[in-house]
């Protein structure tokens, strides 16, 4: 049972129906984050999210790839398990 209330994408209406599926489509293996689903009583901050998102994963100085690389290993430094 999570300890914070979420809404499934089953129960997802409206905008945050509209969120989830962007989320979805974006993922790699095409579902939407357990880390999206907190978010989801604000969609209002899961529109950020995504937006901030965006901005940090699109190509520039350096690829998606690169930047996922920095991410995971920043994330092992830091002993995060996501």
């Amino acid at each position: 049972m999570p300890r914070i209330k979420v809404v499934q994408e089953s129960e997802a209406e409206g905008p945050l129906a509209e969120l989830y599926a962007t989320a979805k489509a974006q993922s790699p293996i095409g579902v939407v984050a357990e880390i999206l689903k907190t978010m989801s009583l604000r969609p209002d901050f899961l529109a950020a999210i995504q937006a901030a998102s965006r901005m940090h994963f699109t190509d520039g100085a350096l690829t998606r790839a690169q930047h996922e690389m920095i991410a995971s290993y920043v994330s092992a430094l830091n002993k995060c398990r996501y």
